[in-house]
């Protein structure tokens, strides 16, 4: 039984810093620094995933703790795009290249951390589908250019890989990429011009997607290179926290707890991304992604998250 294997021979287990605390606005140096050090403490996380910071003594105190406590760095260009409303798939092609060339600056932020990925996201789907066939090809342009960006800052050492994230595309993000079938098309293309691009999956944007584990996770694993694992609201557009904001595993009202988790997890093992040895990272990584709701509080929220996944490996 994978419950009787520990889960550190088969995975890293990470947090997305900039979701679990509010630092998503990069506007408190000391904020950001404080509570990255309180993950590092922390040894039952491996990885901490930061956005790049426009302060330079972040940066540098990022690097240090992750030195220090030898914990492993991910790099989320997420937040500026979605603060900028920048969209790396416009059919302006203007607006296209001003995203492109933001999440250019998160490739350097992860070249300058060691960070072995930089995860993304695509813009939204336009509202005329007609449109989309160009959307994506836009979108391709811009994986590719990405790609081949990071691929020029590698020197002799290996290349920062570029993560496309899957978002809802209905609800909340509305975003192009979107339902698996379109992200694996997109995979497909992309790869036939570089070979460090994937995907990233988020346990969270399931239920938004209306799909499944095996739906998201059967079709793509072989452009499956980082996981997320957490939490959404979707059936009443009242509550506070509905769409996807990440509310902690079991929130009342909510799509995933401890059972899904097992599913999720249970479905990982099956289609067998534990098993790759192709991926850009030492090992497999699966990463909680959580917020806070209204005023809970931070530390309990992602302490919340540390129970739900013991209890959920005792259940495969």
């Amino acid at each position: 039984m994978y419950s009787d294997k520990h889960w550190r021979d088969m995975m890293d287990l990470g947090i997305v810093h900039f979701m679990a605390y509010p630092v998503i606005r990069d506007d408190d140096p000391q904020m950001i620094l404080d509570t990255a050090r309180k993950i590092a403490e922390d040894d039952f996380f491996d990885v901490l995933e930061v956005r790049r910071s426009q302060h330079q003594e972040v940066m540098d105190g990022l690097k240090q703790i992750a030195t220090t406590s030898r914990i492993k760095l991910g790099m989320g260009a997420q937040p500026p795009l979605l603060l900028g409303k920048l969209d790396v798939n416009s059919l302006d092609e203007g607006e296209r290249q001003k995203a492109v060339d933001d999440v250019k600056q998160s490739i350097d932020a992860a070249y300058e951390l060691d960070c072995p990925l930089c995860a993304f996201l695509s813009g939204p789907d336009p509202e005329d589908a007609s449109r989309r066939d160009d959307a994506m090809s836009a979108l391709v342009d811009s994986c590719v250019e990405l790609c081949e960006y990071s691929q020029s800052r590698a020197g002799d050492g290996d290349p920062v890989w570029l993560s496309l994230e899957q978002f809802d595309d209905a609800i909340d993000k509305r975003c192009l990429i979107g339902p698996t079938p379109r992200a694996v098309d997109l995979c497909e293309r992309v790869k036939e011009q570089v070979n460090n691009f994937g995907l990233t999956q988020d346990l969270s944007h399931m239920p938004l997607l209306g799909e499944k584990p095996e739906d998201m996770l059967a079709p793509t694993v072989d452009h499956l290179i980082h996981v997320h694992v957490g939490n959404a609201i979707v059936e009443d557009e009242e509550m506070e926290g509905y769409g996807d904001k990440h509310p902690g595993f079991d929130y009342p009202g909510s799509a995933n707890g401890v059972e899904e988790l097992a599913s999720f997890l249970e479905t990982l093992i099956y289609v067998g991304y534990f098993d790759r040895d192709d991926l850009p990272t030492d090992k497999p990584i699966v990463t909680f992604e959580v917020s806070t709701i209204a005023d809970e509080d931070p530390d309990l929220v992602v302490a919340g998250a540390k129970r739900t996944f013991h209890a959920a490996w005792s259940m495969l």
